[in-house]
């Protein structure tokens, strides 16, 4: 046999291998699937902004409850001009704001105060006060992301004891300084107190060059991951995605479009404003929709969260 057909006869042969076997090496584990998480009480699988605006019409100062789950409390809150939060803080976790609409002057302990306005990311560590104060003429719009089902605590010099809630009394405590049982946790050079989405991901990186992946929050606890790209065709029904054995996940699109496969629910698209929900044990996909730049910021328990793909995915979709 001549060279040359011995070498087309070897590429015809690598073409016929099945993809699998070519591909990057995968683990292979059974893992526990069980009937998906149903939805219930607020949380669905997808909030769009403009039916939580027109349920408020007319109103200034609202707030509307959007997910609801063991591990993250999440709701649109609206503040109507001069309208302020009394100082607080929430013991054991920290708290993320999307601001989508008016100004917010922000005062968190140890920062200078800054003013946030739509498309800003802000956080807060555990245990650092704050308070929040609508400034100029118009509303100011934000989604809230707390622990889930906790309630927040007030310093002493905030005021008097705040009224009882969801079957709760406030009492006064004290508590060390130390970190350890006590104290306030700090920022860190992954976990900054502010991100101007619109300025430094929107106008500054419009044909979003920069990365694929971005994380705003990231500590052993929580992560918020900017995942930003230009639109693909979506997937075919086939490509289930992955699920998480214990754990939700929710997304907060703030450009483009979002199209996601769930199971039990089919292909959704959503836009900027919207948050879509994935209970744990639904397989789920997310892809950029196409004809534009697409960001999602996914909101789950840890940066390390299992994903589960189907055995013959190759760990990926």
């Amino acid at each position: 046999m001549k060279t040359s057909t011995k070498l087309m006869a070897c590429a015809l042969a690598l073409l016929a291998i099945p993809a699998l076997a070519q591909s990057r090496k995968v683990y292979m584990s059974w893992s526990p699937k069980g009937a998906p998480v149903p939805y219930a009480g607020v949380n669905k699988p997808i909030w769009r902004i403009a039916d939580v605006l027109a349920k408020h019409t007319g109103r200034q100062s609202w707030t509307e409850d959007v997910i609801e789950t063991e591990r993250y409390s999440a709701k649109w809150i609206q503040m109507a001009p001069g309208e302020k939060t009394r100082t607080r803080f929430y013991g054991d976790d920290r708290t993320v704001w999307v601001v989508w609409g008016g100004k917010i002057r922000f005062t968190i302990k140890g920062q200078e105060p800054f003013v946030a306005t739509k498309g800003f990311l802000v956080q807060v560590p555990l245990r650092v006060p704050y308070s929040m104060e609508t400034v100029g003429d118009e509303p100011a719009l934000r989604l809230e992301i707390t622990r889930g089902k906790t309630l927040p605590s007030y310093p002493l010099d905030s005021g008097a004891m705040p009224p009882a809630a969801d079957g709760q009394h406030y009492v006064k405590v004290s508590y060390p300084t130390k970190p350890v049982g006590g104290g306030m946790d700090v920022y860190t050079e992954k976990n900054q107190p502010s991100l101007d989405f619109m300025k430094d991901y929107v106008a500054g990186d419009p044909e979003a060059k920069k990365g694929r992946l971005h994380f705003f929050v990231a500590d052993a606890d929580n992560q918020a991951a900017i995942i930003r790209g230009p639109g693909v065709a979506i997937p075919p029904d086939s490509n289930r995605g992955h699920f998480h054995i214990g754990n939700d996940e929710f997304w907060f699109i703030p450009e483009g479009k979002i199209a996601y496969q769930i199971e039990g629910v089919g292909l959704i698209v959503a836009t900027p404003g919207d948050l879509v929900l994935v209970p744990p044990q639904r397989f789920h996909r997310a892809s950029f929709a196409p004809g534009q730049v697409d960001t999602r910021i996914a909101f789950n328990r840890s940066p390390t969260m299992l994903h589960n793909f189907a055995e013959d995915a190759n760990g990926q979709q």
